[in-house]
């Protein structure tokens, strides 16, 4: 098979009939990214998913930064509160604030909901989260407040929420990401709040019909961010050598209850690393450990099953890191156009056994070739030239 039969250019009409050739229209339609902060790829997205909601009815986006942080852009988008600047400062995790193209994204949004009456939204779906987790008070203190009246009360008093949970320094101390002994998540306190945040997340089922939709949605992913925080703050403590693996499992556990949720508002498009979007177990080395867990995107397939797809992205030149000619990568850029689509079955079938890329850039995660067969695209880019600074 010539491998030019396997791709076609990566544009709008390219896109469409990708997604008629799926077995089922998307739900949640994933798109990759090989490395954080590359430009070119992250103005394919914004050129992505105008075509998904002009062509393909799609309403919402959602990309890997903090859950809780996404409510600011969303708030945005939809109502036009705040100012641009304020919003990308206040509305990202992991610095994706500073990244052009989702400022772009953003802008991009809020001048088309202006003009429409059916509104996109915006989507954060990672947990609060960097390498050590931050305090559950927005979450557990929202909850609380949303379900205001004696029955909350009879949980947990306000007050008695807010000595509980004692400063917010406590629970996101940096040093917890290498020392678990410096983390709070199994002290008595913690303990007795992981109780409280289940109570709140049963009383929110009972009480459910008396909440708006907006209300009930937004209690929902306070809940499950408080539970799911307290729990990652449980196993922050843990000191055995499982400690990492647990804690990559339970973070994209939490991503996958977002998407979730997300695929309850229509189609959307979801912007996250190739690792936690893969059918596949991830495995990752981690000093001499070798670390394994499923992705959220494996997650979120298990539950939506052909209503899940994946495009995961790959790079020929990436900065001054180019692949050899025997890798996948090396196979595909010898493609004819700048950007393509790429069948990854008819792919696996035509690159028979190709060498694993090894690149020099740590940041770069290449296509595993004994994997092809679990991604429905790869989008590929001949060149990445302009790759930002992680951190």
């Amino acid at each position: 098979m010539d491998i030019k039969d396997t791709a076609r250019p990566f544009d709008g009409a390219g896109v469409s009939a990708f997604l008629r050739s799926l077995p089922a229209k998307p739900q949640l339609l994933g798109l990759g990214e090989a490395r954080h902060f590359v430009d070119e790829l992250g103005e394919l997205r914004n050129e992505l998913f105008r075509h998904l909601v002009e062509h393909e009815g799609y309403r919402s986006i959602a990309v890997e930064s903090d859950c809780l942080m996404g409510l600011v852009v969303d708030d945005h988008v939809t109502t036009g509160a705040g100012t641009l600047d304020d919003v990308m400062e206040r509305g990202f995790s992991h610095g994706f604030g500073a990244f052009p193209a989702n400022r772009e994204l953003v802008r991009w949004m809020r001048a088309y909901n202006e003009e429409h009456d059916e509104k996109l939204r915006f989507f954060g779906f990672d947990g609060p989260l960097e390498y050590w987790a931050a305090s559950p008070r927005q979450a557990l203190t929202g909850l609380h407040a949303l379900l205001d009246g004696p029955l909350a009360s009879a949980v947990v008093t306000g007050e008695a929420l807010d000595t509980l949970l004692g400063p917010d320094e406590r629970w996101s101390d940096e040093a917890t990401a290498m020392d678990p002994s410096q983390s709070i998540g199994r002290s008595a306190e913690a303990r007795r709040l992981r109780l409280i945040a289940d109570d709140l997340v049963a009383l929110l089922e009972t009480q459910a019909p008396q909440l708006g939709a907006q209300d009930r949605e937004l209690a929902a992913l306070y809940g499950r961010t408080a539970v799911g925080l307290l729990r990652y703050h449980y196993w922050m403590a843990d000191a055995s050598p499982a400690r990492w693996g647990r804690l990559s499992a339970l973070r994209d556990a939490m991503m996958a209850a977002n998407l979730r949720a997300v695929a309850g508002h229509g189609p959307a498009l979801v912007f996250a690393s190739n690792l936690h979007l893969q059918r596949n177990k991830t495995l990752m080395a981690f000093g001499d450990q070798r670390l394994e867990w499923w992705s959220a995107g494996a997650i979120a397939a298990t539950h939506l099953g052909d209503r899940y797809a994946f495009l995961a992205s790959a790079f020929g030149t990436a900065g001054e890191d180019t692949p050899s000619p025997d890798t996948v990568e090396g196979v595909l850029a010898t493609l004819p156009w700048e950007r393509s689509l790429v069948d990854a079955r008819r792919l696996a079938e035509a690159v028979g056994k190709p060498a694993p890329r090894v690149s020099q850039d740590f940041a770069y995660f290449p296509l595993d070739p004994a994997q092809l067969d679990l991604i429905d695209g790869v989008v590929f880019l001949k060149q990445a030239v302009r790759l930002g600074k992680l951190g």
